[in-house]
């Protein structure tokens, strides 16, 4: 399903006589790597902000083995709701960044952000999925988020969910001016979730 997505996203650059097929496929690929460094950015500019040790730890989750920027056990509730929120934020800003200045990205030659904006898309439906299911490993952000404001984590797993929605459905539909403004109410609804 996730190389499908990346597939349908990167789509409109295939086909293109100026560069091979490959080539632009390489592309999205590295918007996709891209996309994850700036999630973990956040994590770290977070931390960092907070003055707090990061540590990599290395996580296996029913056998597919993966790493997790892991902070201080002991932060208080608000400083670990933005620790654990910081990737997503990250996201929720290069995927606005993306989307508002190229509104019509779907029609565009830029493998590198569709990239991107399909690894926001792709990571958010797999952290709201754990949180639906609250599974995954324990040090999953959308677990770190929920603990931290004592709510359930199947909220966080919407909170996660819509804006990957509405940013989808941005880029097929870049007139939807509702879906432009729902989708940076829901993000703002996450970083105002600091002060609850």
């Amino acid at each position: 399903r996730c190389a499908m997505l990346v597939l349908l996203f990167a789509s409109p650059a295939f086909g293109q006589p100026e560069e091979s097929g490959a080539s632009k496929f390489g592309k999205v690929i590295l918007g996709g790597i891209a996309g994850f460094g700036l999630h973990e950015a956040g994590h770290l500019v977070a931390n960092w902000a907070f003055e707090e040790k990061v540590e990599v730890r290395k996580v296996d989750y029913k056998g597919i083995p993966f790493f997790a920027l892991s902070h201080a056990p002991d932060l208080s509730p608000r400083r670990e709701y933005v620790v654990s929120s910081a990737g997503m934020w990250a996201q929720y800003l290069y995927s606005e960044q993306i989307l508002t200045h190229h509104p019509n990205l779907k029609s565009e030659q830029s493998p590198f952000r569709k990239g991107m904006l399909a690894f926001h898309v792709v990571t958010s439906l797999v952290y709201a999925g754990a949180a639906f299911g609250k599974t995954g490993p324990i040090e999953r952000d959308t677990r770190g988020m929920a603990s931290s404001r004592r709510i359930s984590e199947r909220w966080i797993g919407v909170l996660v969910l819509a804006p990957a929605l509405l940013d989808m459905y941005r880029y097929f539909n870049p007139d939807a001016r509702w879906a432009v403004l729902t989708s940076r109410g829901v993000k703002m609804g996450s970083v105002a979730l600091v002060l609850k």
